[in-house]
């Protein structure tokens, strides 16, 4: 029994990162081979993995395994250093739906949800993680549009998340 409840523990350890918030539904539709490529991040919600980085931009490209290989990179004004993270990414369910499961530590992974994707031009996506607390406006540019701008945050706040908290994320050099 108690082989059981420590199994039980670890499995939800490793798989309990991989939800989908109550009122988000991710993207259906969604084509990775547009998706790949280099992402800016105007807004997102503070995380410890995040925090004080400016100029952060994230790259995905294909890997061997058929998998994503996600490149995130900051930069650290108060370390005046760059500092990077390399993971991995699968889908989670179909490859048509914007679900997937991305790991920066091992067999941990976390959700990556997709929940709106400009889909003309693939130009900005509204992105969320396994809850609320989690959230990413990217871009293929520096800066967005005040209407995307606009939109990201009401279409957040609709869906339940804290957009009273965003941080919006500096691209100027110094």
């Amino acid at each position: 029994m108690k082989k059981l409840m420590f199994l039980s523990v670890v499995f939800v350890g490793l798989t309990g990162c991989l939800g989908v918030p109550d009122s988000v539904s991710p993207v259906q539709g969604f084509d990775l081979q547009r998706y790949l490529g280099t992402w800016y991040e105007i807004a997102r919600l503070d995380h410890s993995f995040e925090r004080g980085l400016e100029q952060v931009t994230a790259e995905y490209s294909m890997r061997e395994d058929g998998g994503v290989r996600v490149k995130n990179r900051g930069f650290s004004p108060g370390k005046n250093q760059w500092r990077e993270a390399e993971g991995k990414a699968f889908f989670v369910g179909e490859p048509s739906e914007g679900y997937l499961k991305v790991s920066f530590f091992g067999p941990f992974y976390g959700s990556y949800v997709i929940f709106h994707l400009d889909k003309e031009n693939y130009g900005h996506a509204f992105v969320s993680g396994p809850d609320t607390s989690y959230l990413w406006l990217l871009s293929r540019s520096p800066s967005v549009d005040g209407e995307v701008l606009k939109a990201f945050v009401a279409t957040s706040k609709a869906l339940g998340f804290n957009t009273d908290e965003l941080i919006y994320v500096n691209h100027e050099s110094r």
